[in-house]
């Protein structure tokens, strides 16, 4: 109930300019070139691409991205990802995520309508950036010096693997909630 009055305020003050062709390219070629990441592009199913999530708050936080879903390298639908959390935290951050699918069935898990990484170990979160920073698993944090060099476990969980490169900002942060995900095919 408090998310559905609160998102769309904290959703205000973040950007919600759309991506452009070349923010999916360069995002695409960052993480394929990233170490860690780049492998999964040519083994994986498919994989839902974000080239700007932007994160913020203070006490309370919220994050927002739109995104674009590809199976075998063709663009099959759009995605937004949504996130408010309550906790310790402050500040602001812009980073790049990716989440590859094992398999057709995480695949249709994560387009099937509503999905959400919960903070009950639904995925294995892989961070890029100069800090660590607990995922969305729960189990695994990796860091790294730079933006070519995600740092991490290589394996799926439940059939989908995240990476995510900080692109700037700062923030501290002890925050409970997940990531809430929506799918729309395109025609």
């Amino acid at each position: 109930m408090l998310t559905r009055f609160l998102l769309p305020l904290l959703l205000a003050f973040l950007p919600a300019a759309p991506a452009l062709a070349d923010d999916y390219s360069d995002a695409l070629k960052t993480f394929r070139n990233a170490s860690q990441s780049g492998h999964y592009l040519d083994k994986a199913y498919g994989y839902a691409l974000f080239p700007t999530i932007g994160k913020g708050g203070v006490g309370l936080g919220a994050a927002h991205g739109s995104g674009r879903v590809y199976v075998k390298g063709k663009h099959v639908g759009d995605t937004t990802m949504n996130q408010v959390s309550v906790g310790l935290q402050l500040g602001g951050q812009a980073f790049s995520q990716i989440i590859f699918f094992e398999d057709e069935r995480a695949f249709r898990e994560f387009t099937g309508g509503n999905f959400e990484f919960g903070a009950e170990a639904s995925a294995v979160a892989i961070t890029a950036a100069a800090g660590a920073q607990a995922g969305t698993g729960g189990a695994t944090a990796g860091v790294s010096g730079g933006k070519n060099d995600a740092a991490g476990v290589s394996k799926y969980y439940k059939g989908m693997a995240i990476f995510t490169i900080a692109k700037g900002g700062l923030m501290y942060q002890a925050a409970v909630g997940g990531q809430k995900f929506s799918y729309k095919a395109v025609k």
